[in-house]
């Protein structure tokens, strides 16, 4: 690539960020990166009336957590700005009246009402997708069906008014798309978009196509749900005179369903108890609170690995991937045009690995700051003791709590079930026997344990597995929970032979 690389990452500011357009980011920065280009952050607020308080400062902060530094935006500043359209308000007008100078645009005046009686007019025609086009147009109240005496006339008085492409009837529209290859639309198909809303303000197809040309865009990347709007955009660029400059598109493929069943949502993911945002969002008008992946406990670089992966792909067996790594990988060639499920369980697959991986002084802070707002004591030698033990067996830093609470509260109350079903007979004899021969196990590691208790229970020719569960109540209250060894050493000896006298003296054998 001869000229600059460079990208932007442009999100409306009506709301938390969606993990889709995470992913959206996340291969701009990294085509940028790749190509030694620069990425721009471009806040697209030109529907005032969808703008949402904060909004803009989620993007920013979930952007920094994900570590996908932008180089020009809002807050950093640059040669191109300013970054935010509702600021740019001025330098559309010029394109605007450019395109109605050459008659490529026109003043329309069709009020609401007479809009959806066009509509109406043209579904009982059996008319199955009704548009403002080349044939609507000369039906309804426009600089074109007007004289000009009159369109001035109704200005002047303060009618209120829309600018609308004038969208050719006959002509073939073609974009290559470095996704998708060549698309091919003919202008028939699509309506005359309205470019300059009646208070002033552009809509979307307007400024994203003058800005991305002003901000010398090289590639717009974007999700397929533009791709729709993507023949109308190339239709500007061509009435701007800028067809030759125009940027290459790339349009990502979807995210679906876990079924692969349609186009993942917020209520998908709230029914499968999973985020679909990147951090916690709570709305200012509703007060509704919706989860993050970070409050999840999801680590920025599981997710960056794991929606890297959502419609790209290496071409080799390769799955763990740093950002560095992405950047040195990443190409838009490998990335597919067909939608790609968003498999959860993946997701917590890649963040286990990150946990994995993670210094033990550092997964121990994430434990001794759970015991703290909890008001437990917990020294750090037993806090590193405990994330070493549980360290293969985590998915988020919250489980080492979790998992490892009963450490820290011999248990008041016994599973009343568990009680009944499995506090008998053997099961009673088999754990008095193993407290009275724990103290003599030296090594107290789980594997030791494992191996003593087994012997202890051949040797009394009692079943293990008819002794377990009552293992379990005895140390922690419950039926279920982590490895029953790894418990065992996590308590230590002398707290593990304290835990089963208390439960031999205390539990009621119940019929």
């Amino acid at each position: 690539m001869n000229a600059e690389v460079r990208v932007r990452f442009a999100p409306s500011p009506t709301g938390a960020l969606h993990i889709g357009g995470v992913r959206t980011a996340l291969y701009n920065y990294l085509f940028a990166r790749k190509h030694h280009g620069k990425i721009i952050l471009r806040i697209e607020d030109t529907d005032q009336s969808r703008y949402v308080k904060g909004a803009e400062d989620y993007i920013t902060n979930a952007l920094q957590w994900l570590g996908l530094e932008v180089d020009e935006g809002p807050e950093q500043g640059g040669a191109y700005g300013p970054y935010r359209q509702s600021e740019r308000r001025e330098c559309y007008k010029k394109y605007v009246e450019k395109l109605l100078e050459e008659g490529k645009a026109y003043i329309a005046f069709d009020t609401p009402e007479e809009l959806d009686a066009m509509r109406e007019r043209l579904k009982a025609a059996k008319v199955h997708t009704p548009q403002y086009n080349a044939i609507t147009r000369v039906q309804m109240k426009n600089s074109i069906t007007l004289s000009e005496d009159e369109v001035q006339a109704r200005i002047k008085a303060g009618e209120p008014y829309v600018i609308r492409l004038k969208v050719p009837r006959k002509e073939e529209i073609r974009l290559n798309d470095l996704v998708r290859g060549w698309v091919m639309v003919h202008s028939s198909s699509i309506d005359d978009k309205v470019l300059m809303k009646s208070d002033g303000m552009p809509t979307y197809h307007l400024a994203n196509v003058v800005d991305d040309h002003l901000m010398k865009i090289s590639h717009v990347i974007r999700g397929e749900e533009w791709l729709p709007s993507a023949p109308l955009h190339v239709l500007l660029y061509k009435f701007l005179g800028w067809e030759k400059e125009m940027p290459q598109f790339a349009h990502l493929p979807l995210l679906l369903k876990s079924d692969g069943n349609g186009k993942l949502s917020k209520r998908d993911a709230e029914k499968q108890g999973f985020p679909i945002f990147p951090l916690q969002w709570r709305d200012p008008e509703t007060g509704e609170e919706l989860a993050g992946f970070r409050e999840a406990g999801y680590g920025p670089e599981a997710l960056i690995n794991f929606l890297a992966l959502l419609g790209w792909n290496p071409g080799t067996e390769q799955e763990i991937f740093d950002l560095e790594d992405l950047i040195r990988s990443f190409s838009i060639e490998r990335i597919g045009k067909s939608g790609i499920k968003f498999d959860i369980n993946k997701a917590k697959w890649f963040n286990q690995h990150y946990l994995r991986t993670t210094p033990d002084d550092r997964l121990t802070e994430y434990l001794l700051a759970a015991a703290r707002e909890r008001g437990v004591d917990c020294n750090r030698n037993k806090a590193i003791e405990i994330v070493s033990a549980l360290k293969e067996r985590v998915t988020f830093p919250q489980d080492f709590w979790e998992m490892s609470k009963f450490a820290f509260v011999r248990p008041e109350h016994y599973d009343e079930t568990l009680v009944r079903k499995k506090w008998k007979g053997e099961a009673i004899t088999g754990l008095d026997i193993i407290r009275k021969n724990l103290s003599e196990v030296e090594d107290f590691t789980a594997e030791s344990i494992k191996t003593a208790i087994t012997k202890i229970l051949d040797e009394a020719e009692i079943p293990l597995g008819k002794v377990m569960p009552g293992l379990r109540l005895a140390l922690t209250g419950l039926g279920s929970g982590p490895d029953l060894m790894m418990i065992m050493q996590i308590l230590g000896k002398n707290e593990a032979i304290t835990r089963l006298t208390l439960a031999l003296e205390n539990i009621e054998i119940k019929q």
